[in-house]
């Protein structure tokens, strides 16, 4: 297996944020704590360390063996969930929604790349002890998001009308999916390892939360990952104090604010990914997952007839703190107070809203993690990239928008010049001779001396597209070709892994294909990896 890699802003698919976050821009450094690099979590283990209460270890460890029980675990998963019983011991951390079938091929980069980290912190920091750690989103409502994979092009859905917690959902009519899915993949290759695997999580489990446990431990259990579900009264009961500050204070609305305030004036931009709300939880019971506001000095669950008092809403969340759901603002701290946690890994988008949080931590007194850049890859076949070469192409060219592709390919193998560049430049310095003529003689005339300007410019444009177009015509086989090879690697015009389910490429590989991926991406690499087998 050959790996090529490419820096992440060269892509084209990393925004203005992430790529001065990588770049270690000066005017970010206030919404973040440190930066991940190996040296830099010593300091972020003594910090950690310092303020993380003995005690919770305990309620973590007592609350995961009991989400864990019925579950068949590796050796590595059990040692790792006893190790965090001790001081020692600290956890990585990746989240994700519970993805039909994993969903996209990027959900096994995330838990990779998470794997990774922690083996290279160990390797690093010996005396410590590294647990990997996926964090399941179950009490996302957005069952739309979750509720299909896509195989060869097509859309494999859910059928079912859901409501409150997608993890607390049955999974009954599920049969029908694993038939379409049965049906699609064929007996070729890996299939029935597939089938199986989908038929023991999704059919002899009855909530989603336990088939996407058997899922993700089946494919990585061996690796020691360790799963953990926030929907779980012990674990609630450590966030009391902070729901109370979110509700009550509402310090994550306002510190999140100036925030994101702070993020607007580095750069317009920067895209805002979360905005905070005067109150950041869900009340949660049975089939609803609604907001807490409050109206009127009393809290009401919209879309219900459900009403507190404030001395009823303290006593509710005293009593029963398992019907207080985070969003996505007040998740983060969740998942900061309740485990040892140095780094969380995700995508860029989540590194984004993680950003805007910083000061919200800080004011709660909560360590803020490090962030990481997840993993990133494309899987192109020694076919494919043979093709890549015959085209006189880099793997790197085709991350270009299709446009700008074709455009750059047309122009390189023209037997014409189709840019007119060094004509527009003559033209400037013509111009530049009428503008100083206009200011000796007229003044006036500037305005008119600009519009010519202008208008010769765009007649140049317009000349220099329909000549492209017509050479468009003249190689039209090779476009052809160069379109097909782009959309076969960048399906709907988007990146594989966020198109992809693992099932195509394990079909191929099986087994092999995590293996490769355990092999071969680096978390500390900061580059999108290109893998052709």
């Amino acid at each position: 297996m050959d790996v090529d890699c490419i820096p992440f802003k060269e892509t084209g698919y990393f925004s203005k944020l992430i790529c001065d976050y990588l770049d270690r821009h000066e005017d970010l450094k206030p919404f973040f704590n440190r930066y991940p690099t190996l040296k830099n979590f010593a300091e972020q283990i003594q910090e950690k360390k310092a303020n993380f209460p003995h005690g919770y270890r305990a309620v973590l460890v007592n609350a995961l063996n009991k989400q864990y029980e019925g579950v068949a675990i590796s050796e590595g998963t059990a040692n790792h969930i006893a190790k965090l019983a001790d001081d020692t011991t600290f956890t990585v951390v990746t989240g994700h929604q519970l993805n039909l079938f994993t969903g996209p091929l990027y959900f096994l980069y995330k838990i990779v790349s998470t794997i990774n980290l922690a083996r290279k912190l160990k390797e690093h920091y010996p005396k410590y002890h590294f647990v990997p750690m996926y964090w399941m989103a179950t009490e996302d409502h957005d069952f739309d998001e979750i509720n299909y994979f896509k195989l060869r092009g097509k859309k494999i859905q859910w059928n079912k009308k859901a409501n409150g917690a997608v993890g607390r959902l049955s999974t009954e009519g599920l049969d029908q999916v694993f038939d379409t899915f049965a049906g699609e993949i064929g007996q070729f290759g890996k299939a029935e390892t597939l089938k199986k695997l989908f038929q023991q999580a999704y059919l002899e489990h009855d909530t989603l939360t336990k088939a996407t446990r058997f899922l993700a431990n089946a494919l990585f259990g061996e690796q020691g990952l360790v799963i953990v579900d926030g929907d779980d009264v012990q674990l609630k009961k450590l966030l009391v104090p902070y729901v109370k500050k979110d509700i009550f204070e509402q310090v994550p609305f306002a510190k999140v604010s100036e925030s994101i305030a702070g993020l607007a004036k580095i750069s317009s931009d920067y895209i805002i990914q979360v905005n905070p709300r005067e109150i950041n939880y869900f009340y949660l019971k049975d089939n609803v997952r609604e907001r807490i506001v409050e109206r009127n000095g009393k809290y009401h669950v919209i879309n219900t007839y459900i009403d507190f008092s404030p001395e009823a809403l303290k006593e509710e969340l005293e009593n029963h703190p398992e019907r207080f759901s985070p969003n996505v603002v007040a998740r983060p701290l969740y998942q900061e107070v309740i485990l040892p946690n140095l780094c969380y890994i995700g995508g860029g988008g989540e590194l984004a809203y993680w950003l805007e949080l910083k000061s919200y931590f800080d004011a709660l007194g909560v360590t803020y993690p490090m962030l990481m850049l997840r993993n990133s890859a494309l899987v192109i076949t020694e076919k494919q990239f043979q093709k890549v070469e015959k085209l006189g192409l880099k793997v790197s060219h085709l991350f270009l928008k299709q446009h700008s592709l074709i455009n750059k390919r047309i122009r390189d193998i023209s037997n014409i010049d189709i840019d007119f560049s060094p004509q527009k430049k003559l033209l400037e310095e013509q111009f530049k001779h009428l503008y100083e003529l206009a200011e000796q003689t007229d003044k006036s005339f500037l305005g008119a001396v600009k519009a010519q300007e202008v208008k010769q410019k765009k007649g140049l444009d317009a000349l220099e597209k329909r000549l492209l177009k017509a050479q468009k015509r003249k190689l039209k086989d090779h476009v052809v070709r160069l379109t097909e090879l782009q959309n076969e690697l960048f399906p709907n015009k988007s990146l594989q892994e966020r198109q992809w389910n693992f099932s195509e490429l394990y079909l191929e590989m099986g087994d092999n294909f995590i293996s490769l991926l355990l092999e071969t991406l680096d978390p500390f690499s900061e580059e999108f990896i290109v893998l052709k087998h």
